[in-house]
């Protein structure tokens, strides 16, 4: 069955490139899945690069979004589609990055996607409530040790990044707090308002308001550089934590065996959007800053994260079986 479907999958790619020869790339609508419900970080660069992308390329991109099991759903009819460039996704760091860390999937994360370009990303930012007595790391750090068992932190559920990063710190740091999932990010952010947890490690855009409002106070961002929204707040690396470079990320995808030539074509067209500053400036309403990549570096990058996440999740003992 295996070879039946490798079989399939490269005499697709076969026609696809040969459909490709006969005429010019797009000649009919480009579908891209949003693989999560309407709203936030996906969701947003799907609709921003759909609509450059049809001004570009002259045919109409329509979004559609495909939710369910945490990118799962949207995943696999993206990894079962024709590899002929009509269906992308928005890959993000969930569906490429935590997800194959931390469960079982019904596809290969890696083998059965060919990245196209990674558009963005922005760093996980380190808060606490202003009830916690701690300005700096290295005093959340030792307030931790000395109430080691009786705080807790939230995420926005299990094997989520902002779980896994607070995993990851807590592995660095040598410290313990108790994990408390909550089912999205909103309802942890509710929690940490209230006082009812000690600690969150959400993206910057959803915590941004609450810091600006001084009902959270960071502590570090994720990332090799500090943030231009946050450039008061330290990285990790500088305060001598290794390996905290990881960010939330999206991309575009699509199906494995995609023809070299659409590649190009779509890579080329996303990067030209990353350097115009009215498109950049779009994807700060997510805090997200361009991250332009050829092909091969942005699967790479796939690869070196899944690799990041997958060594927490075994160092932790995290496996979701839901």
């Amino acid at each position: 069955m295996k070879f039946q479907r490798q079989v399939l999958a490269t005499l697709c790619a076969m026609l696809a490139a040969g459909a490709f020869a006969q005429g010019a790339y797009p000649t009919r609508p480009i579908k891209i899945i949003a693989p999560v419900q309407p709203g936030g970080g996906v969701d947003l660069v799907a609709r921003q690069v759909g609509e450059r992308l049809q001004k570009a390329l002259g045919q109409p991109v329509v979004v559609e979004n495909q939710s369910g099991g945490g990118g799962i759903v949207g995943s696999q009819a993206t990894a079962r589609a024709a590899p002929d460039g009509y269906t992308l996704m928005v890959g993000y760091v969930g569906t490429h990055g935590t997800n194959p860390a931390v469960r079982k999937l019904p596809y290969d994360a890696v083998k059965d996607f060919t990245p196209i370009a990674m558009v963005g990303g922005t760093p996980n930012v380190l808060v606490v409530p202003p009830s916690v007595p701690a300005n700096t790391l290295a005093e959340f750090v030792a307030y931790v040790k000395a109430n080691k068992g009786k705080l807790s932190y939230g995420s926005s559920g299990p094997g989520t990044l902002t779980h896994l990063a607070m995993e990851q710190l807590k592995v660095s740091a040598d410290i313990d707090m108790v994990h408390v999932p909550y089912r999205g990010i909103g309802p942890a952010i509710t929690d940490i308002l209230a006082g009812n947890t000690q600690a969150l490690f959400p993206g910057l855009a959803a915590a941004l308001p609450h810091i600006k409002a001084g009902k959270m106070r960071p502590l570090a961002v994720t990332g090799t550089q500090r943030h231009p929204l946050l450039p008061d707040v330290p990285t990790f690396e500088e305060l001598g934590y290794t390996g905290f470079d990881g960010v939330q990320w999206y991309g575009i995808v699509g199906p494995a065996n995609l023809p070299p030539a659409i590649v190009t074509t779509l890579n080329a067209e996303i990067n030209r959007m990353l350097a115009d500053p009215q498109f950049a400036e779009r994807l700060s309403s997510e805090a997200l800053q361009p991250m332009p990549m050829t092909p091969a570096q942005f699967g790479q990058y796939m690869r070196d994260d899944i690799a990041k996440w997958t060594k927490v999740a075994k160092d932790r003992n995290i496996e979701i079986t839901d």
